[in-house]
């Protein structure tokens, strides 16, 4: 078979080239501008997936990665190391950009991005996948069903790989049958580690990783929610949880920036009622109430809501717990909203319950652009797009934080 040009990265971080016979191959670790023989060629109606035999001739942004575990093990954990910074962020823009304009069918430029300050060491969690030999790691590209031995994460905050050598040095002592260990550093600079299985972790184990040491161990039942363990105790539930098991970004900082350019989109909202959909730990509708405004958000996760009520402020934000979707169309109706949903997108009838409540402005705030798109295809039905940023949260992947900002036509 003759060698392939790479043209461009795709939404995974495949390397996007083209066959003989026209097909469109996708190449997992494959760089624009590199030309590759390649191998395991697995053929479909109208593509095909293949792997890199040989290296002819390298891209201009091809660089040499930096973690053991990229090509060593063929981590899957992520997709873009052999690809030098510029090469990167071109790549993500791209990747955006394609899917505003192939599924949404908008006619725009790929958009602006943010760019991080820190490439590596930003993750402040990481969550390992365990098997029945007890090794925990990530899984190589497309193999799910396997698991290599994890020694460090270089994109993985310094704290957190740290934790990891105490924790993986403990193995003998980890419960039986376990499914995941996460890792997670917080806001506060403390560590925690969530043992997540049917079995809990023994007094043993926290004998192993130090008693009296700054380390948080938890135990989440397959179940249940997180419990914090005491000389190998389970307290009943407990709302501290909440920092260590719900959901935040795993970059801050940028999320942080993501979370302000997102609430400078939505303009005044002084004296303005405002939608908080997907809301999490409740940091922006703190925002927008102390920016004047009364505000209904929605959060499936209790232990997150929780968090916000403690957190406060509770004045003039009414806090609802369950799905977005079940919940939406029960709301006071809004001047604006701000939505951040998981990568699934939005459910349809939530997409068509704000096109029903006729807001001002949406902010829509995204980590997949496929999904980002489709919904995107349904709200300019009566919405214009008026700006699109990207944001850098996820250095070394193919991965990506856009904000959308739609203003009614």
């Amino acid at each position: 078979m003759e060698p392939v040009r790479i043209q461009r990265i795709a939404a995974g971080g495949d390397g996007v080239g083209r066959l003989a016979d026209g097909r469109t191959v996708f190449v997992p670790r494959a760089a624009p501008g590199d030309l590759v023989e390649i191998t395991d060629v697995r053929l479909h109606a109208r593509f095909a997936r293949a792997r890199v035999g040989r290296l002819v001739e390298p891209g201009p942004g091809r660089v040499e990665p930096r973690c053991r575990h990229y090509t060593r093990d063929d981590c899957g954990g992520c997709q873009l190391q052999h690809l030098g910074e510029e090469s990167q962020r071109a790549a993500r823009r791209t990747i955006v950009g394609d899917a505003l304009r192939r599924l949404a069918k908008l006619d725009l430029p790929d958009p602006a991005l943010e760019p991080t300050l820190r490439s590596w060491g930003y993750r402040t969690r990481i969550s390992l996948a365990v098997d029945t030999g007890g090794h925990a790691g990530f899984h190589p590209v497309d193999r799910p069903d396997t698991i290599f031995d994890l020694e460090q994460c270089e994109i993985a905050a310094p704290e957190l790989n740290r934790l990891w050598q105490k924790v993986r040095a403990a193995r003998t002592a980890w419960p039986a049958a376990l499914g995941q260990i996460v890792l997670r550093l917080g806001r506060d600079g403390g560590v925690h580690v969530v043992f997540k299985g049917p079995v809990k972790p023994a007094a043993e184990m926290l004998q192993c990783l130090g008693a009296g040491t700054a380390i948080l161990c938890w135990w989440q039942p397959a179940e249940g929610r997180a419990r914090l363990l005491a000389a190998g105790q389970a307290s009943r539930s407990d709302p501290a949880a909440a920092p260590a098991t719900v959901f935040e970004q795993v970059n801050p900082t940028m999320g942080d920036r993501v979370r302000v350019h997102a609430l400078r989109e939505l303009g005044d909202v002084s004296g303005r009622h405002v939608w908080d959909l997907y809301a999490g730990i409740g940091e922006a509708s703190a925002r927008l109430s102390e920016g004047g405004a009364s505000v209904e958000s929605v959060e499936r996760e209790p232990d997150a809501v929780a968090f916000a009520e403690r957190a406060g402020p509770s004045r003039g934000i009414r806090r609802h717990v369950g799905r977005v979707e079940e919940w939406v169309t029960r709301l006071q109706l809004p001047a604006k909203v701000l939505t951040n949903p998981p990568r699934t997108g939005m459910a349809a009838g939530v997409v068509t319950a704000i096109m029903a409540a006729r807001p001002e402005t949406v902010v829509y705030v995204s980590c997949a652009p496929a999904t980002l798109a489709r919904d995107l295809a349904r709200l300019t039905a009566n919405y214009r797009v008026a700006s699109v940023t990207a944001f850098d949260l996820f250095p070394q992947t193919a991965h990506v934080e856009t904000v959308v900002r739609l203003d009614q036509t």
